[in-house]
């Protein structure tokens, strides 16, 4: 292998772990946002009956966050199967 070739696989292993770290963390900033921060009365977890009683501010940021950990996963997921599934069934690799 030449040495620009060993680079651009460097380069190239790098960016993919960047890509698949970032894409975790926006899943698991998400989750901590929906269910610690934003949760009422301090009860940590799911709303259950208490979502009766929540307001349209209350609910709309708890909601917003909750869309934004769903496209992070589903993203991660596509970028993984494209990436990484995909590839290693049909035998070829980038990098």
């Amino acid at each position: 292998m030449s040495e620009q070739s060993t680079r651009w696989t460097l380069c190239w292993k790098l960016f993919h772990a960047f890509i698949i770290g970032l894409l975790s963390y926006q899943v698991a900033y998400s989750v901590f946002v929906v269910f610690v921060v934003l949760a009422p009365d301090g009860q940590l977890g799911q709303l259950g009956a208490l979502a009766d009683g929540l307001t349209l501010e209350q609910m709309m940021p708890r909601r917003l966050y909750a869309i934004e950990g769903w496209m992070a996963g589903c993203t991660l997921v596509l970028y993984l199967t494209f990436t990484e599934i995909l590839p290693r069934k049909h035998g070829s690799r980038i990098g």
